[in-house]
């Protein structure tokens, strides 16, 4: 799940930031009064901004992923290998299983990272996606909890609950970051105090936006739990056990080896106590001894 939230995130702040910008630049959604802040209009105006952010991030959270992770979607009529079969067969297996009435798309992203990630708009355009080092690395009952871990995030809706708790964050991001632009601008010369408002927002929106990212990330490792437990559903209690397990063995060889920068971007494995504040998975030992 870690890399579809990254660029859930960035995609979103990138939005937010386009969106706001060109609201500043042509004075739609105008909150100042003669009397300073309307802080009823500016949260009417912080509510928009943010919920189309972050609806928009999710409508194009599928296309983003395919270019930013160079995935190749199989042909589910025609693979080109048995790789590509096993993993076909897998995914639709078990998203019949989940009561998927829409297969997802199913590619393959050639990484040497041991990783699969869910993403989509909603459960009828999703996508599950796993890398090529997964396939090489991992037997096949560890790679089918893999997947089913995926499909459950797929099926539980956890972009879409994402979305909205992306969206309610997004409204703060915007009306905080405003109201201390504003702020700001008291303290400079008044010639100058439109620009400085300006630029305060901007920083301050992409400041707010990555504090703001702390929740999302508590919130992703909250649902790593329930996809837990729904691969385990799924593919089965002792697969999905053996793929948390797999994985350890596999993060703890490569920490050893000081060669898996992929891993310790996507914050999978034990982290010190603070930079867990910024990772999308909880710790790979607690979610193993949750499914015991």
């Amino acid at each position: 799940m870690g890399k579809r939230i990254f660029y859930f995130l960035l995609t979103n702040i990138l939005v937010l930031l386009t969106i706001s910008i060109v609201f500043l630049i042509t004075g739609a959604g105008n909150y100042l009064g003669p009397n300073g802040i309307d802080f009823g209009s500016l949260l009417v105006f912080s509510a928009i901004i943010g919920f189309t952010g972050s609806f928009i991030s999710l409508a194009i959270s599928r296309i983003i992923a395919k270019r930013m992770m160079g995935v190749e979607v199989i042909d589910p009529e025609n693979p080109s290998n048995a790789h590509e079969a096993r993993v076909v067969e897998k995914v639709y297996r078990l998203s019949r299983a989940a009561g998927l009435t829409h297969m997802p798309e199913v590619g393959i992203y050639y990484s040497d990272e041991v990783n699969a990630f869910a993403t989509g708009p909603t459960k009828k355009r999703s996508l599950v996606a796993v890398s090529a080092g997964l396939l090489n690395e991992m037997d096949d009952d560890a790679i089918e909890g893999i997947i089913a871990h995926e499909v459950a995030h797929v099926a539980n809706g956890d972009m879409v609950t994402m979305t909205l708790l992306q969206g309610v964050v997004n409204t703060f991001v915007v009306f905080l970051a405003r109201i201390v632009a504003f702020g700001v601008s008291q303290f400079v010369r008044s010639e100058i105090a439109p620009i400085v408002h300006f630029i305060a927002i901007v920083v301050f929106q992409i400041l707010f936006s990555i504090l703001g990212s702390l929740v999302v990330f508590g919130y992703s490792r909250h649902r790593e739990f329930h996809a837990d437990r729904g691969g385990a559903d799924l593919a089965g209690k002792d697969k999905m056990k053996h793929a948390l397990q797999s994985l350890k063995r596999y993060t703890d060889r490569a920490t050893s080896d000081n060669q898996d920068t992929a891993i310790a971007s996507m914050k999978i494995s034990s982290k010190p106590k603070f930079s867990v504040l910024f990772s999308t998975h909880p710790d790979l030992d607690e979610r193993i001894n949750r499914l015991s």
